[in-house]
């Protein structure tokens, strides 16, 4: 899978997973919008939840956007390609830890490479990050069931499934 990113620069450069896969060669980052290439776009506004199915229609292409989330706006995702929205899945990175949906770019690609049947890939992606091990750990069950799933519907079916099991554990879903 080929990750790719389109690269704002407005978060802190030390803390920037983006840069950090630029520098192991694990994705390509884009300065213009234009440049981005076609395929699955990671949009938190998308009204259809990424599932096993897309993995097709990527063509073999994940795309990003890395900015901050004060400014992951729906208007910043004016990509061509096919956007789809993640499931529940919580953060294991230092800043957001345990907060649901607050990926990081490395989390959001490496989910969606499990999502798409690619653990490899997502242990790939994620072995530059000390925490990204914790990543896979923290999100296993749902990551398992989301890439268990046929189509978007079933993902929603599994998400609302999960979130109303942590519920009644008497667990906290945000």
């Amino acid at each position: 899978m080929e990750c790719h990113v389109y690269y704002e620069g407005d978060d802190d450069p030390k803390k920037c997973t983006a840069r950090r896969l630029e520098k192991f060669d694990k994705a390509i980052l884009h300065r213009r919008m234009e440049q981005v290439p076609y395929g699955v776009v990671l949009n938190p506004h998308a009204e259809q939840a990424l599932s096993p199915a897309d993995a097709e229609e990527a063509l073999g292409t994940l795309v990003a956007l890395d900015c901050s989330w004060e400014s992951a706006e729906a208007a910043a995702f004016r990509m061509n390609g096919i956007h789809r929205a993640l499931p529940f899945l919580v953060a294991a990175n230092p800043v957001n830890y345990g907060r649901p949906f607050q990926l990081t770019t490395v989390e959001a690609l490496a989910a969606a490479c499990c999502i798409f049947d690619e653990y490899e890939a997502a242990e790939a992606l994620l072995e530059p990050f000390r925490w990204g091990e914790t990543f896979l750990t923290l999100n296993e069950e749902p990551l398992r069931r989301y890439s268990e799933c046929a189509d978007s519907s079933e993902v929603v079916a599994v998400q609302d499934d999960y979130l109303a099991d942590k519920g009644d554990d008497g667990a906290e879903s945000e």
